[in-house]
């Protein structure tokens, strides 16, 4: 799961091959509510990333993922559940500095 959420952040988004930061938690059965109709495939994901990306882009990331993850690991379109939550660069902190003031080695507005 974790190569092809990343392949999908690469060509959508350009992030290079070595920005991997995935977590996964795996939760008991009886913890994990989800809507009626889906199976024990189900999953949820949630992308936090510095805010500045297109519509455009943020669904072809959607679209990738939905595809990739139903033809590469198998889990249906119906199955899967995906939100992305944007904040502002000053909101971030990473690599001892603030988001707003470290140079990256890919672009945010894309």
């Amino acid at each position: 799961m974790s190569n092809v959420i990343h392949s999908c952040v690469m060509d959508a988004l350009g992030i290079p091959k070595d920005k991997r930061a995935h977590r996964f938690i795996a939760l008991a059965k009886e913890d994990f509510m989800m809507p009626e109709g889906r199976t024990e495939a189900y999953t949820s994901i949630e992308i936090s990333m510095i805010e500045g990306r297109t519509s455009e882009t943020k669904k072809k990331l959607i679209r990738l993922l939905f595809d990739r993850i139903q033809e590469q690991v198998g889990i249906s379109h119906m199955d899967l559940e995906i939100c992305i939550y944007e904040s502002p660069a000053c909101n971030w902190g990473f690599r001892g500095m603030h988001g707003d003031e470290i140079q990256l080695n890919y672009e945010i507005n894309v």
